[in-house]
């Protein structure tokens, strides 16, 4: 047994949708062609589910073909390092129909296997791209006509529900531990907050993106009216 030198993702619903979406897959391996240590060693986790798959390198699109598609609704990540993170947050922009998904390329997770498996998928599916520079890619999105980028903070005066999520728009969101850097938070027009009520004092990256995606699919469905 031999690999070729591609990416490797894991997990029945991984593969299965490395099958659909939109780069190569060169091989699979099952539990019927390799021991449990085999596929652990190829998937690099124990976490395969008896299924591994060899697939070309992902398929990183032009971060500015985002911002071409009809009312763009992009999240855009400061730094987010957590692989888990990056997934959970691709595959909630992919449920809720968002146009992509930006990140650095220096300091910020890529799209791996275990991205994938976090994103259930969803990462074969949803356009993601790589920026040099997120404030300086941010500064020249607000050059389209229209487009508006609204960063999440805590405590920012403005609560989510009480902004205008219509119409073109980058979502920021920023890591872990840090938040959004100074200079791109300078890049946003607003910036928001999501009002917690127990004694965490903010949600993780991925449900606060999550958040803030549907509400963005609620108020363009209100503005668009009955179908």
């Amino acid at each position: 047994m031999s690999a070729g030198g591609g990416d490797f993702v894991y997990g029945r619903r991984p593969v299965a949708e490395a099958k659909r979406g939109r780069r190569g897959v060169r091989r699979v391996w099952t539990a019927n062609d390799a021991s449990e240590e085999e596929l652990t060693a190829l998937a690099g986790s124990p976490d395969h589910q008896g299924v591994v798959a060899e697939v070309d390198p992902y398929p990183y699109v032009d971060p500015d073909a985002l911002l071409d598609s009809p009312e763009p609704l992009i999240v855009a990540l400061d730094q987010v390092q957590d692989p888990h993170n990056l997934g959970a947050v691709c595959r909630s922009a992919e449920a809720a129909g968002a146009t992509g998904v930006v990140i650095p390329d220096r300091r910020s997770a890529a799209v791996t296997g275990a991205v994938c498996k976090a994103s259930a998928g969803a990462v074969e599916h949803i356009r993601i791209a790589r920026v040099r520079n997120l404030a300086d890619w941010l500064a020249g999105a607000k050059d389209r006509e229209g487009l508006w980028v609204h960063g999440a903070e805590v405590g920012a005066t403005g609560p989510y529900f009480q902004s205008d999520l219509t119409g073109p728009l980058v979502l920021v969101l920023g890591s872990e531990g840090k938040g959004i850097r100074p200079r791109v938070a300078a890049e946003c027009d607003a910036m928001v907050s999501i009002p917690v009520r127990g004694r965490t004092a903010s949600l993780n990256v991925s449900a606060a993106a999550a958040v803030l995606l549907f509400e963005a699919v609620r108020q363009r469905s209100l503005a668009r009216g009955p179908a």
